[in-house]
């Protein structure tokens, strides 16, 4: 858990910032297409909702509203034109397996937009992420300084994996700009890759997952051209090895720790 976790209100804190951050990027996107991100929205509320209030109804706990960054953060991921009833099935496997099962935001180790993001491409090959666009990445910048200020995500994993990406896309002789290559991922490294559920907690494993995010990333566009779908896919398996890196750090300070004692 990162030390933003424990600022103010706790986990209802880093929702609602979560949320103001991610008023700008909505917006962008609800520009873009009006109707279809309307309904899209009102779908992915709706799904995220229903299934956080019956999983607090099985455990007798009081509803919570986490679920509503996942589905802003989906809804400016997929495409406009995406089936409400693949957005309901996506969404719901992904807040229910990466997140409710665990027993609710904070406690799962995989982002829930990850997932469902990642099972709806997975499941249907013909369904296309939205691309990254100017606007996007530029309307991602003050929430990104907000998260970032308020320790909610790391501005190591971000320059690491900013850094590895540039490095091996301009290794190609056709490699993209700086605003093409911040554009497709700027919105994608922010809010995924960077999730504080699911990112690396300890500064030198920060490191190591943003150089691992990073080539993940040129990994599975695959090509010069970075996509949406190459970044879900860098979020979804860099965050299943962060647990993993951080396990090594912790020990391999205890052991250095234990040398310098003896």
């Amino acid at each position: 858990m990162t030390t933003g976790f424990s600022f103010a209100a706790g986990v209802a804190g880093v929702t609602a910032v979560q949320v103001v951050a991610l008023i700008a990027p909505s917006i962008v996107a609800a520009i873009a297409n009006p109707t279809e991100y309307l309904m899209l929205l009102l779908t992915a509320l709706t799904t995220v909702l229903f299934w956080e209030g019956a999983f607090a109804a099985l455990r007798t706990r009081t509803p919570s509203i986490h679920g509503v960054t996942t589905a802003l953060i989906v809804c400016v991921l997929v495409s406009p034109d995406l089936a409400l009833w693949q957005l309901t099935l996506a969404l719901s496997l992904g807040v229910v397996l990466a997140e409710l099962v665990f027993g609710g935001r904070g406690f799962g180790f995989l982002s829930p937009a990850v997932v469902a993001t990642s099972l709806l491409v997975f499941s249907f090959p013909q369904v296309s992420l939205a691309p990254g666009t100017t606007n996007l990445a530029l309307a991602t910048i003050p929430g990104a300084v907000l998260l970032a200020f308020l320790g909610l995500i790391s501005w190591r994993v971000m320059l690491s994996a900013i850094v590895v990406t540039v490095a091996l896309l301009k290794m190609s002789a056709d490699g993209p700009d700086a605003i093409t290559i911040a554009s497709a991922m700027a919105f994608g490294l922010v809010f995924l890759v960077c999730d504080p559920t699911a990112a690396s907690v300890t500064n030198p494993s920060r490191w190591i997952y943003g150089v691992l995010a990073g080539g993940l990333i040129v990994l599975f566009s695959g090509g010069p051209t970075l996509t949406t779908e190459g970044v879900v896919f860098a979020a979804l398996i860099a965050s299943i090895f962060a647990p993993l890196i951080d396990h090594l750090v912790v020990l391999i300070d205890a052991r250095r720790w234990r040398v310098a004692d003896a």
